[in-house]
């Protein structure tokens, strides 16, 4: 282990998740009595061995037989009842951690901007949410309570060997040390090695990801075979390292044997000694034998367990990060007293929304990114404009929509709705007046009616067939089989793309919103799907302001006012007629795609 690292180890990161192990401080502390009353018993049965051949074997009396057998039993039932209760605290307080690190870190992540999800992969994510906190909570609940036990055991065992014979316990306390030695250096080796299997068993496990979502894409590019041999060189590396850890497992198995043995060996050879000049009785020579055999593992066991502390090091680092990230879109002090959180709102505080849109003196530039995309741009949007983005592929349409919807905050100047500043009202109070349709369309596991009640949690079944109807999706819902019952599959998967599309918009009409925004959302449908979609479109944007993303320019041309962006940059604002006569950038966009389409014999 590095320097560097040993600085970073040295406290085991426990001060970074203090705060989620002091709700449970009264179960710990009656956790650690426990383990200690434990190591206590198993402590003094050697000395009930000892009492037994000293007094029932070598005096042959069987006086206190009564009483012996009471009290091991007394001692038996009480280790048995710790154990018990121990154990069953202990998988509570792991369970109950490992809870409360989820719901952390996973309520923090609904208050992270969008940058930060640009920035992180769903991989990394779902690592940090799920198995860091699982590791975290079973290595500071299981591995803590190991170091209590056994160091107690230990501290109990030597105790007593002292006060029975203290020049046989030193002889057995010179072993400690060359233990310790011994398994701190084969417990580096399988630290590294262990670590090792975990990271390629990761790749495995992104391969196996892989080939499952993308079982089509590799039969139809006929690359099977180029990702079975990735995968079979990731295991065979995975299997490589694991034989090499067990190599060392095996033998430091064999060592710590050798070390219960010699010590072992030295009670015999010293005690046997001191036995035969009757300098001990043969029952404390039965004791020491049975510390000696039993000290090593709980060396053993108290460097594996501070070893896996270091070693979780790593996720508790990961696990902060995660909750140190900060938004950058976060609401004023004021502003969540007044209209409150993501978790606390206080809607009887939350005004309508009319949706006048203006930004004012506005300049841009993302958080990961070095140009500004807008610079001083200035624009009014009254309420009931529906408003048209458009341009090429990845030239930055969504930027002005993500400044409506204060998923981005202006670098300068002010977006402000109804007259206010986005920043002066709440990001919740913002978003629940905003519907918002994907080019991708997301459903959640369930049923048709429990995805379109996202969009209004008491709507009722009339409500939801009307919108299904205004969208012409009752059709689609009634072929599902089962209604509004019908399940949709993880994401949706059990529907077509275009179905999906079709529940999104009936979706958004549900909840009603100010401002609709409708990101490329007829690109997933057929031509003929989207005749019926643009006349549903035509309903919902009267009397709501609204903001279309579009591709297909033929979906715009009745747009109040059109939007042309290159690379990021507003190149052309005006109605379509006017844009068409100007016969600069959205002319030619919209004479090529018109050309296109006549080609590909999609225009009546």
């Amino acid at each position: 282990m590095t320097n560097t690292e040993s600085k970073h180890l040295k406290w085991f990161g426990l001060p970074a998740i203090a705060q989620y192990l002091r709700p449970y401080r009264r179960q710990t502390t009656v956790m650690i009595l426990l383990g200690i009353l434990s190591s206590v018993c198993d402590t003094i049965y050697p000395l009930f061995n000892r009492y037994a051949l000293n007094h029932f074997i070598t005096l042959g009396t069987l006086d206190t037989l009564g009483m012996f057998l009471a009290t091991y039993i007394g001692i038996l039932l009480a280790q048995v009842a710790a154990n018990f209760i121990s154990s069953y605290l202990i998988g509570k307080v792991e369970l109950d951690v490992g809870r409360d690190l989820k719901n952390a870190s996973f309520n923090h992540l609904q208050t992270l901007s969008f940058s930060y999800f640009n920035t992180h992969n769903v991989g990394y994510i779902h690592a940090r949410v799920m198995s860091d906190t699982d590791r975290i909570a079973t290595t500071i609940s299981w591995r803590v309570m190991d170091i209590v036990w056994n160091v107690s055991y230990i501290v109990f065992v030597f105790a007593v060997m002292l006060a029975v014979n203290v020049y046989l316990a030193l002889w057995l306390l010179l072993l400690i040390p060359i233990a310790a030695v011994l398994v701190i250096f084969f417990q580096r080796h399988l630290v590294v090695l262990k670590r090792k299997v975990r990271e390629i068993n990761a790749t495995i496990s992104g391969d196996f990801n892989e080939g499952i979502t993308g079982a089509k894409t590799i039969r139809t590019l006929v690359v099977g075979d180029r990702i079975q041999k990735d995968f079979e060189t990731d295991t065979s590396h995975m299997r490589r390292t694991a034989v090499h850890s067990t190599h060392w497992s095996a033998l430091f198995t064999a060592s710590v044997t050798l070390m219960a043995s010699i010590a072992l060996s030295v009670v015999l050879w010293k005690g046997g000694k001191m036995t035969v000049q009757r300098l001990m009785e043969i029952g404390t020579l039965s004791v020491f034998m049975s510390y000696a055999l039993a000290m090593m593992e709980p060396v053993q066991y108290v460097i594996e367990a501070v070893s896996a502390l270091i070693d979780v090091q790593v996720n508790i680092e990961r696990f902060k990060g995660l909750m140190d990230s900060e938004s950058d879109v976060v609401d004023t002090k004021e502003v969540i007293e007044q209209y409150g959180d993501a978790f606390h709102p206080r809607k009887e505080n939350w005004e309508a929304l009319k949706g006048d849109v203006e930004f004012r003196d506005v300049s841009f530039r993302y958080p990961d990114g070095e140009e500004m995309v807008l610079e001083h741009f200035n624009l009014k949007i009254p309420h009931g404009t529906n408003v048209a983005i458009v341009g090429e592929t990845g030239a930055g349409k969504s930027t002005l929509v993500n400044l409506v919807c204060r998923f981005y905050e202006p670098t300068k100047g002010q977006v402000l709705i109804d007259g206010r500043d986005v920043r002066e009202r709440s990001q919740l109070w913002l978003h629940s007046r905003i519907g918002y349709v994907l080019q991708t369309p997301h459903l959640f596991s369930g049923s048709v009616r429990e995805n379109l009640r996202y969009g209004k949690p008491d709507a009722t079944d009339e409500e939801i067939m009307a919108a299904l109807k205004l969208v012409s999706a009752e059709e689609a819902v009634e072929r599902m089989g089962h209604g509004l019952d019908s399940d949709v599959g993880e994401g949706g998967d059990l529907l077509s793309t275009g179905e999906k599309q079709l529940l999104s918009f009936a979706r958004a009409i549900l909840a009603d919103p100010a401002i609709l925004i409708l990101d490329e959302a007829t690109s997933s449908i057929d031509t003929m799907t989207e005749k019926k979609i643009q006349d549903a479109i035509g309903v919902m944007i009267k009397g709501r302001t609204s903001f279309m993303i579009a591709h297909r320019l033929s979906t715009v041309v009745d747009a109040d006012l059109i939007i042309a962006v290159v690379d990021g940059r507003i190149v052309e604002m005006g109605k379509h007629e006017e844009l068409m006569a100007r016969r600069s950038y959205y002319y030619r966009l919209f004479t090529r795609q018109y050309e296109e389409a006549a080609t590909a014999g999609e225009l009546t």
